[in-house]
Order: structure tokens, then C-alpha cells, then sequence
């Protein structure tokens, strides 16, 4: 079955209903654009009759040059992308608050559905998020692919470059690999996989405490890993933040690369604090505690994890009674 088939047979099915709400990727209508373009090139500029004239205004492209078309193509590419992974990363974090929120939290939220959130609940719910996420970015890539195609171009290539820019790279998400680690932290074990659900039985997790790395595979044979070595202690990472650019470090390394106390938190870093990967400022401000991710550590280096727990309350200790004494001293003019 075509892609374009099958994502279809998606939309129309059971698993739009718990996010009715939520956007998708217009594949069909954006493949139809392209199906103009195509139609312009053969008919040496002239716009086609199957419609392509309608979302254009009535303008004419070329095959090597269609601004018009890119402009809609590519922006309300932008705007999909962008809400798809805003309405991804809101339903995780609800997720996650129903596993490793607060006892009260997980109460009320219990409350409110019944008592229905068991282990298998919260499991499906994770696993149609994750169909969700990866659907929609195989949308994308392959519209992308079709364009560059059809054109003859990198256009599309590079607009996958900007989505990474724009922090809107839908398999890049932070919350997909919190989402990776709720499974293992769920399931216990490290490969997750539903046997009854064929299309389900794709994705699986893996987790190597020797290596400390996530492996997920991904339908249309996507395999994505993520390195939990901290790029600036160069360890595993320990009490993980993700910045809003999408680089993740242990809470104690982030706070010092902002030159602010780790009791203060990433929050109070300046808006001219840069992340130390790609140098991009104003990213502390929306960080992100990974929790599950640090959960999972914990599970998995257990000895290490206590170590790292020691040793940052410590250095919490010590940077305590530095700020205060400085405080101090400047209360009494010194």
C-alpha cells in the first residue's frame, strides 16, 4: 500500500479520535500542489486545469522557479509542523504527569478518569502518540522528497535543515525520547513491543548502560538514537534539562554554562546565556526537567546514579554557602 494510502486509512481511523483535536499534516492536498507544478513543467509554464490555479490565484510557475507555490507549499508546511509537534509534546507531558507526577497530581487525574489509568491504559495512550508523531513526520519527509523530485531541487532538503533551526523537527522533540523512556520505565524491560497491534509491533526501544544510548525503531525502516552523553562533562548524563533548542545536559552542567547556582535553577539564567552546543541564546527560560529519562538512569545505573546524586547535592551545599555569605556581606556594607 502507498504511503499516501496508508496515511489516509490512518486519519480515518480509530486513533483520530482521541486526537480529533489535534493537527495533522495535509499530505493529500500538499501532494496535489505538487501534481500542479508537475502539470506546469509538461505544459511548458502554462497552469494546468486540474486545479492547481485555485490555490495560486490563478498565477503561472516554471518547473526550475515557482515562488507562489513555494510560499504556500512551504508555509503551511511550516504551520503544520509546528502544530503537530505543539500538540505532540502537550499530550506527552499529560501523559507523563499520570506516571511520574505528584502523588496528589496522579490522584486527581485518576479521579477524573475513573481509575482507569493502569499500566495497558497508559501504554496505549503512549503508543497512539507515538503512531502520531511518526506518521506525521513521515508525511513530511516524504512531501519533501516528492518535492525536491518534482522541482529538481534541494529546496526541500533545506527546508528540513530550517525545521531543525526552527525547533519544530518532529523526531528531534525532546518528548519523543521522554516518551521512549516512559516505556522502558513502564514496561520494565528493553524492547517494547505489542504483538497484538502489527503496526504497533514496529517500534521498539533499546537501552545500553555499557553505551548509554536510546535506540528507537521506527516504521518505513526510521531508526532514531539518542546519546545520553552530557557534551560538557562528557559523562552519562545525571538530572537531565533539555534547553529549548533541543540540546539536553546534566542540570549541574547546564546551570554552569549559565553561571547561575543550581538551587536557583535554569530559569534564572540570563536571556543572553547561550547553550553550549549551537551557541543559540534565550534557550534556558522553556527548559525542561527529562524526567523519565532520568528515572530510567536510575533504574538502569543504579550505582552511578547514587554516585551523581551525592556528589551534585554537594556541590549544592557548596554553592549555597557561597551565595549567602556573599549576601551577607553585602547586608552589613561590606
Amino acid at each position: 500500500m502507498k504511503f499516501g494510502e496508508t496515511f489516509t486509512e490512518y486519519l480515518q481511523g480509530d486513533r483520530k479520535g482521541s486526537l480529533r483535536d489535534c493537527s495533522h499534516v495535509e499530505y493529500k492536498r500538499l501532494k496535489k500542489v505538487l501534481k500542479g507544478c508537475l502539470s506546469c513543467h509538461e505544459e511548458s509554464g502554462i497552469v494546468a486545469a486540474s486545479g492547481a490555479a485555485d490555490h495560486r490565484g490563478g498565477d503561472s510557475c516554471r518547473f526550475d522557479s515557482c515562488p507562489i507555490c513555494d510560499q504556500l507549499f512551504f508555509t503551511e508546511l511550516m504551520k503544520e509542523a509546528s502544530d503537530v509537534s505543539g500538540c505532540f509534546g502537550k499530550r506527552v507531558r499529560h501523559l507523563l504527569n499520570h506516571h511520574i507526577g505528584s502523588r496528589m497530581h496522579r490522584y486527581k487525574l485518576r479521579l477524573l478518569h475513573c481509575f482507569t489509568d493502569d499500566q495497558y491504559v497508559l501504554l496505549q495512550r503512549g503508543r497512539i502518540l507515538m503512531e502520531y508523531i511518526t506518521m506525521n513526520a513521515i508525511a513530511i519527509r516524504k512531501i519533501l522528497k516528492k518535492y525536491d523530485k518534482v522541482h529538481g531541487s534541494e529546496s526541500g532538503k533545506n527546508f528540513r535543515s530550517r525545521l531543525r533551526a526552527e525547533h519544530i523537527e518532529l523526531l528531534q522533540s525532546p518528548w519523543l525520547m521522554e516518551l521512549g523512556a516512559f516505556y522502558l520505565n513502564l514496561d520494565g524491560a528493553n524492547t517494547v513491543e505489542d504483538e497484538s497491534d502489527e503496526s504497533f509491533s514496529r517500534f521498539s526501544f533499546h537501552f545500553n548502560a555499557a553505551q548509554p544510548v536510546i535506540r528507537m525503531s521506527l516504521p518505513d525502516s526510521m531508526e532514531l538514537e539518542y546519546d545520553l552523553t552530557c557534551a560538557i562533562c562528557l559523562d552519562t548524563v545525571f538530572n537531565p534539562y533539555s534547553l529549548s533548542c533541543y540540546h539536553f545536559f546534566c542540570k549541574l552542567c547546564a546551570c554552569s554554562a549559565a553561571s547561575v547556582p543550581i538551587f536557583q535553577g535554569l530559569k534564572t539564567a540570563s536571556n543572553k546565556a547561550c547553550c553550549p552546543v549551537c551557541r543559540e541564546e534565550g534557550v534556558y527560560a522553556s527548559s525542561v526537567p527529562l524526567s523519565e529519562l532520568d528515572l530510567l538512569l536510575k533504574k538502569k545505573c543504579k550505582e552511578y546514579w547514587k554516585e551523581r546524586m551525592v556528589a551534585e547535592r554537594a556541590e549544592m551545599v557548596k554553592q549555597s554557602k557561597v551565595y549567602w555569605s556573599l549576601q551577607a556581606k553585602y547586608a552589613i556594607g561590606y
